[in-house]
């Protein structure tokens, strides 16, 4: 059902080559890997023998990681055995990367990342925001100078530069480098074998990152659905409230129905208080919470577990406010989140689209207005 050649050159400049496989006999799957020896023999190995498709994956996967971090490389790309083709830009960037794991420069990037912290205080902003550990690392290893040379690590965009560029100066003029701008030459330095190997790992890397953060999503996704209390998730998954509270808005973003458990949750909330921050949102826009917050409290007379609840609840009440918000775009029609949304109350109303947990929205199928639906935006899973 599957076969694909893979290449490996050796030191002595030689190439071996070997082929791995997915069949099926019986109702019994089998992954095998086959290599020629340096004496022209053939080995052969099972990676996997059995009947459960998700464990053929797994067995493929890692077996196949170990391959090629080894340094066999697949002649045909396939979805789940490697990379897809990048564009320069991405290698590049994934390049500078990899130099940078490879030459840390630790005392810098402290000294980048305690400026990142006070930075961020001073702006009521979330560290990340102001730069992001990559961007940090990054600039700690190639130690630009100038206005010019922050721009050519990626993280740092001319606005980011014009904000940020005095103070990121200041800290790397103290230190000597010993490397030059512009960084065409980090690819010479680069062993392409080692680097080849590098970008498989953090492939796999994404991939198990993805997988756990779909499991994490898993449990919360029920309680909320059963209606209970905001603390059960947190308990369930040991997520920080803050990061529980990003989670709930990518879910809102992401099309899930939330609505419910939202309503339920900022009942807790005085009225007059969610009033007063409906109308501040209204008078200053939602972007940012902190002038909300100044506007419905006296911040001098809040605790910092105070404010972190009403954080909390604001975060709430935005989502709720930037779904009753119907923004225009410069043409004078909604925008595609707006459309989005409508088309899924749409759906909901005609009975093509039920709610469904842990994933999103299921599209039922045999109704002749399904496909205008599809057409305007893809509702299944």
């Amino acid at each position: 059902m599957f076969l694909n050649s893979l290449e490996k050159v050796t030191e002595e400049g030689g190439v071996r080559s070997a082929q791995v496989s997915i069949g099926e006999e019986d109702g019994v799957w089998h992954v095998m890997w086959s290599e020629k020896s340096e004496d022209g023999r053939t080995e052969q190995e099972t990676w996997y023998e059995g009947q459960h498709w998700n464990e053929l994956l797994t067995a493929f996967r890692e077996r196949l990681l170990s391959r090629q971090a080894d340094g066999y490389r697949p002649l045909i790309e396939t979805a789940g055995s490697g990379l897809t083709p990048s564009d320069e830009r991405a290698v590049y960037i994934q390049m500078l990367q990899y130099y940078a794991e490879l030459n840390p420069n630790e005392t810098l990037y402290e000294s980048l990342r305690q400026w990142r912290l006070k930075q961020a205080a001073k702006e009521g902003k979330a560290p990340f925001i102001v730069a992001t550990n990559r961007s940090l690392s990054l600039i700690s290893v190639f130690v630009p100078q100038t206005e010019e040379e922050p721009l050519q690590p990626p993280g740092f965009g001319k606005a980011k530069v014009a904000q940020y560029a005095a103070d990121i100066l200041a800290i790397t003029a103290e230190q000597a480098r010993t490397t030059v701008f512009p960084l065409a030459w980090v690819e010479r330095e680069i062993n392409p074998g080692a680097f080849y190997a590098w970008q498989v790992q953090e492939k796999e890397r994404r991939r198990k990152a993805e997988a756990e953060k779909q499991e994490t999503k898993r449990k919360p996704l029920e309680a909320i659905h059963r209606g209970e209390p905001f603390d059960e998730p947190l308990e369930q998954t040991k997520l920080q409230r803050r990061n529980l509270m990003t989670w709930i808005e990518e879910l809102e973003r992401d099309g899930y129905e939330l609505e419910p458990y939202i309503g339920h949750l900022l009942e807790q909330v005085p009225q007059p208080e969610r009033e007063r921050a409906w109308k501040a949102f209204e008078q200053q826009g939602d972007r940012y919470l902190k002038p909300i917050l100044q506007t419905v409290f006296k911040e001098e007379e809040l605790s910092a577990k105070d404010t972190d609840r009403i954080y909390e609840w604001l975060r709430l009440l935005r989502l709720q406010f930037r779904r009753m918000s119907v923004p225009e775009s410069a043409s004078g029609g909604i925008t595609f989140r707006s459309e989005k949304r409508a088309l899924l109350q749409r759906g909901r109303r005609m009975g093509l689209i039920r709610p469904f947990f842990p994933t999103k929205s299921v599209l039922l199928t045999g109704t002749a207005e399904a496909g205008s639906l599809v057409s305007g935006l893809s509702l299944s899973t």
